[in-house]
């Protein structure tokens, strides 16, 4: 496992690399200035279980800000910056826990220098960030275009660039739509870093796209034991990226902890209303802290068969349903209550 052996690096009260457990991030996208939503999101946020949040510092003010939201939430907070040295620097004052930036972008040495100092001073993490879509030029006529080992490149440059400058707190993360390419680049990174890495596919889509494409491609990299941080990122409400990083995690033994639903894909047989069920199913239990599996059956045929790997169950019949545990059937129960007693029974279970 690459993960296993990584550089630690503190971020916050958070630990990442050295075989730490996989964090999960995400970024707000609200007007960082606005720190009133910008607090309301983040909460959220970690209520959904996000533990490292970034937001973007395209401003005095939005750095500034930063200070007041630290105040009011309980995860590390880094600091996104683009362009202007300046940002970053003032993120930092104002009490970033760890800023990203590319220091192609920051211009000249003695600007990424100043930032780099200030990071030193207060022993804060720098992410080192690549895309795809920023390659540089001459990088892409070498390569013949964009490509994984250009993208690899490009990354280790600048990270020379600040090691060069005495500094080694650093994380890095490339990134790119194109997940077999960003596949290929990490399984290339891992070969000439010890670096922890933050991955992602980034401009990944809209929920359906980007849930597919991030599933797939963080799948392949994790399950390769590459990686130390993750973000799911989607078009929409950014909450939904956690909870598709926690799924993520969960199905490939990452993590555990959490109620897992397994739900049949319906068929002729169904009388019920499966496919309301399932998502009710799924909404009801997010808040409910248990290590479990929950089956949700559309027949009472091959129902309790298919529910025998799952700790607890319903299977729908007409206008009734079945309770089962590990396969048993417990009791009918009508239609219109199959939703409460199931959630009577992860309430009271083990009681």
């Amino acid at each position: 496992m690459y993960r296993d052996h990584t550089k630690v690096i503190q971020i916050g009260d958070r630990k990442i690399g050295g075989g730490n457990p996989v964090l999960i991030q995400s970024m707000t996208n609200t007007h960082t200035e606005d720190v009133e939503a910008t607090v309301s999101q983040i909460l959220r946020l970690e209520k959904a279980g996000c533990e490292i949040i970034r937001c973007t510092v395209p401003t005095l003010e939005a750095a500034k800000a930063l200070a007041e939201i630290k105040k009011q939430i309980h995860i590390p907070l880094v600091a996104d910056i683009h362009f202007d040295y300046k940002m970053a620097i003032a993120a930092m004052e104002n009490g970033a826990d760890k800023i990203r930036i590319n220091p192609g972008n920051i211009g000249s040495i003695d600007r990424v220098k100043a930032v780099v100092d200030v990071a030193k001073e207060r022993n804060i993490p720098i992410r080192v960030g690549v895309n795809s879509g920023s390659l540089e030029k001459d990088l892409v006529e070498k390569y013949g275009g964009v490509t994984a080992k250009g993208i690899v490149e490009s990354a280790l440059d600048k990270v020379r660039i600040i090691e060069d400058l005495g500094y080694d707190n650093l994380v890095i993360s490339i990134k790119s739509s194109d997940v077999l390419m960003c596949v290929a680049a990490h399984e290339e990174l891992v070969k000439h870093t010890k670096y922890p890495l933050h991955v992602g596919i980034t401009e990944s889509g809209t929920i359906t796209s980007g849930n597919i494409k991030s599933s797939i491609g963080l799948g392949i990299i994790l399950h390769q034991g590459i990686g130390d941080t993750i973000r799911v990122s989607l078009t929409g409400d950014p909450v939904e990226e956690v909870k598709s990083a926690k799924l993520i995690l969960r199905t490939l033994g990452l993590r555990k902890g959490g109620i897992e639903v397994v739900s049949c894909p319906t068929c002729g047989r169904t009388r019920i209303d499966l496919i309301g069920l399932a998502n009710e199913v799924e909404k009801m239990v997010a808040d409910i802290p248990l290590d479990l599996k929950v089956a949700v059956m559309g027949c009472v045929v091959n129902g309790p068969g298919e529910a025998k790997e799952a700790d607890i169950g319903i299977a729908g019949g007409i206008g009734e349903g079945l309770l089962i545990k590990k396969g048993e059937i417990v009791k009918k129960v009508p239609e219109d209550q199959l939703l409460s007693v199931l959630r009577d029974e992860l309430l009271n279970w083990g009681n």
